[in-house]
């Protein structure tokens, strides 16, 4: 079999492919040249995967690579309809990022129960004021989304003992269904987005189930973020419907300086960090090799995408 070439689309650092000397003919490109570049590749790896250029440069002229990866979770950003009904095997990041954002979710659970966000602003004000804050044991969460980091969240905030509903594609054991959410969502203090970004759920969170939520909740996403209808949370915020909210992902990264998300009250906003801990760079890289080697070998991948539906079965 003759050296498969690699192309890999391009982000800073580099990831670490020694252990494919000899192995593979690794290429390199940005996104301007990855259309020229396409045709002559087996594999792709979608490196860069804040870039949507694999959706651009797919449907042109030539051959396809046999095989796409992309160092994420999500894969909305490289799917179109050409790739979709290709025989391309697509693979994802599956279970890097699981419990990191199952850890950062329940430290913004703790900073808005807690109100950790006024007492630092107090602090450099250098204001003492007492206030009570609210007990997390016992109370209800909502959590969007069934796949592994959904189910690594619900393990997470059932230790420290809030009881978590999990809503997925369709109802089975231990997963209620999309019928279920109207439901949980009247009676959470908690609601958690962590699903998959399909025809079914873009913008599900909208006017109408803000509207629905307790005055009391607050509002959690770590999925993606045409989840959400921003202008909708917006108007939530500042009208109280609901208590709060915390924004990993937005539906325009970076968030524009205009946004009035900046400014709604109760919001914590941060830039797409929840699953990014120290090393997760090289346990990417790392995961895109021991796939490789089993590519190589013939066997079956692990992580294959669901093209129709936009992310891996089986959970």
């Amino acid at each position: 079999m003759p050296t498969p070439t690699l192309l890999v689309l391009d982000a800073e650092p580099l990831p670490r492919l020694g252990r494919l000397t000899g192995r593979a003919r690794v290429e390199h490109t940005d996104a301007e040249g990855l259309a020229e570049r396409l045709p002559r590749a087996d594999v792709l790896l979608v490196w860069d995967f804040t870039s949507r250029a694999v959706r651009d440069a797919w449907p042109g002229e030539g051959p396809r690579p046999r095989w796409v990866h992309t160092a994420s979770a999500g894969v909305d950003h490289l799917m179109c309809p050409e790739l979709a009904s290709s025989e391309t095997v697509v693979t994802n990041a599956r279970g890097i990022f699981d419990q990191p954002i199952a850890e950062y979710v329940a430290a913004l659970v703790l900073a808005m129960a807690k109100d950790l966000p006024r007492t630092l602003e107090l602090q450099r004000e250098r204001t003492w004021r007492h206030r009570e804050s609210h007990r997390i044991a016992g109370s209800r969460a909502v959590v969007v989304g069934s796949g592994p980091i959904g189910r690594a969240i619900a393990r997470t905030l059932g230790a420290l003992d809030i009881t978590t509903a999990l809503v997925g594609r369709t109802a089975r054991s231990g997963v209620h269904g999309p019928e279920d959410l109207d439901r949980l969502l009247a009676r959470a203090d908690w609601v958690i987005a962590a699903a998959p970004l399909t025809d079914e759920t873009h913008g599900m969170f909208d006017a109408r189930r803000f509207g629905l939520m307790q005055p009391s909740a607050r509002f959690v996403n770590i999925g993606r973020g045409q989840l959400v209808v921003e202008d909708a949370l917006a108007e939530a915020l500042a009208k109280r419907w609901i208590a709060g909210a915390a924004l990993d992902v937005f539906e325009a990264e970076p968030l524009p300086a205009e946004s009035p998300l900046w400014r709604a009250p109760g919001l914590i906003v941060s830039p797409h960090m929840s699953g990014d801990t120290i090393g997760w760079r090289d346990d990417l890289g790392a995961q895109f090799v021991e796939l490789y080697e089993t590519w190589v070998s013939g066997k079956p991948l692990k992580n294959v995408v669901d093209k129709q539906r936009g992310y891996v079965p089986g959970h």
